[in-house]
């Protein structure tokens, strides 16, 4: 007979009688997923980069330098609630209905943690949650609501989900004392520690930071506080040549105001003046938020070896997407330049994956959920859209990997930023991006248009920071028609036909 242990303020687990005590444990990898909120590859020293140096993130990098750095990882979407939901369900927005930060991802869909836990898998989330709904599949739960606390923040157990889980309010949660970074670590080893030893686990650990208002612990507040920060060399990108929608974005640095820099903005500086003076103060907290959580993912490392559980467990560290730090001016996501779709991804696996190890294959956040059943041994259902790239980390890269990627932004003008809806494709060599403006009626958007359309084509090998769009270089219009053609290829390839909107058919038949 089976009997319930049920751990104070904690999770119940099912202890085993002695039929069960007789079988084997399920020998199979455990999975620790680590993802951080905005956390963007050029603040990992592992990516090398000017801030290599400034903050490294030695326990971060051990990720990688112990497996495999991913250097060509994608997110489909650049916004933090639509990637979640990609990698949850192996699914573009199209599909699993989360287009924007306002669209819940449906308790009835089927997802990588519910085909886990079908799978014999004992499943479990803490941290930053952002998909509005109950999270499902997971046997236990532990989530902020909403956007959560930097310091001192509320959490919702798995049995105390209420009626509006985005507010305080509705629901029976927890305060926690100490920063957010800090209690997010102690849920998944105090999670680690009473788990069900029997089973393998996939835990999904979900920090807050560097999300804005990046507001740090207060033992790193004085952390660079003497330091000069380098600047990216296009932090005073007067956006010349590039699409009308550059010049009507509201993430530029001088956008920021003082909740963000934590003081008074001076009057009287011109633009240049302004962006780097709130360069200084922008990145300073952004990287003090990083260094906790580096702090923090070298702690739950360390409880790993402690505890024998390393060889056995497959470690991922990833943010949620890119962010820009000041490249191009910017701050913030949701374009389609390297700095904000390219997400950062170590893993490291002993038992499979060779230490020190990068690859460059184009990787999509709709290829997680698929890769952790192919390491769980389950086969990949065919809702999901993404591939296992499983091989991949070994160097056996399968002959028919994908060349191009597909990518699309949904969330038209929304009231922050004012950026506009885009799509585009990226191969190895390319990227061109349709900026067409228009709000489809989703979620969060502005019932208006962004108008002109525009295109942008870069060059990445020559011109990997995005400077000079040669889209209407006579020289390149042979690639702009080979591929826009693509393009469609790959968009009828993942079912985003368009069809539900006559005005996106219109400007089809105009741009294409």
């Amino acid at each position: 007979m089976n009997t319930k242990i049920c751990l104070a303020g904690f999770v119940c687990l099912t202890a085993a009688g002695p039929a069960q005590a007789q079988n084997a444990p399920d020998q199979r990898p455990n999975i620790l997923f680590i993802m951080s909120d905005d956390h963007t590859a050029q603040a990992i020293s592992a990516y090398g980069g000017i801030l290599s140096t400034v903050l490294p993130t030695p326990n971060i990098d051990r990720i990688g330098e112990e497996g495999v750095r991913l250097n060509n990882c994608y997110a489909t979407n650049s916004i933090s609630t639509p990637s979640r939901g990609a990698i949850l369900t192996g699914q573009y927005s199209h599909r699993n209905q989360v287009y924007t930060l306002h669209d819940p991802l449906s308790p009835s869909l089927p997802n990588v943690a519910k085909e886990l836990q079908s799978g014999g898998y004992q499943t479990a989330v803490v941290g930053k949650w952002h998909l509005h709904a109950e999270p499902t599949g997971f046997d236990w739960y532990n989530v902020f609501p909403g956007q959560g606390r930097y310091h001192n923040p509320i959490l919702i157990e798995k049995g105390n989900w209420g009626s509006d889980p985005n507010k305080e309010k509705g629901y029976k949660g927890t305060k926690y004392e100490g920063h957010s970074s800090d209690v997010v670590a102690n849920q998944a080893i105090n999670y680690l520690e009473h788990r069900d030893k029997d089973k393998p686990f996939f835990l999904m650990c979900h920090f807050k930071a560097p999300h804005r208002p990046w507001q740090p612990a207060e033992r790193f507040k004085d952390l660079l506080k003497d330091a000069t920060v380098p600047e990216p060399d296009n932090l005073l990108d007067t956006y010349d040549g590039k699409a009308a929608y550059s010049r009507q974005l509201h993430m530029s640095l001088e956008h920021m105001d003082s909740t963000d820099l934590k003081c008074a903005i001076p009057k009287g500086m011109t633009r240049d003046e302004q962006r780097r003076w709130a360069y200084q103060l922008y990145i300073k907290d952004y990287l003090r938020c990083v260094a906790g959580v580096d702090e923090n993912v070298g702690r739950i490392l360390d409880y790993l070896d402690q505890n024998g559980l390393t060889e056995n467990t497959i470690v991922i560290y990833t943010g949620d997407q890119g962010f820009f730090l000041g490249e191009h001016g910017w701050f913030d996501k949701r374009l389609m330049y390297e700095e904000s779709m390219r997400m950062p991804f170590l893993i490291r696996y002993p038992k499979e994956i060779k230490p020190g190890n990068v690859n460059t294959d184009i990787t999509l956040n709709i290829d997680f959920a698929p890769t952790f059943l192919d390491f769980a041994g389950i086969k990949k259902p065919e809702y999901m859209q993404g591939e296992s790239f499983r091989k991949n980390l070994t160097g056996d890269t399968p002959a028919t990997w994908r060349k191009a990627m597909y990518y699309r932004y949904w969330q038209n003008a929304d009231v922050y930023h004012n950026a506009p809806a885009n799509y585009g494709i990226r191969t190895d060599r390319y990227k061109l991006i349709f900026y067409y403006g228009e709000s489809l009626n989703k979620r969060g958007t502005a019932k208006r248009s962004i108008q002109p359309p525009g295109w942008e084509l870069y060059d990445m090998v020559n011109d990997p920071h995005e400077m000079t769009n040669l889209y209407n270089d006579p020289k390149y219009q042979d690639i702009v028609k080979e591929l826009k053609k693509q393009l469609l290829e790959l968009k009828e390839q993942y079912g985003d036909s368009d069809d539900a909107y006559p005005v996106m058919q219109v400007l089809t038949d105009k741009y294409f």
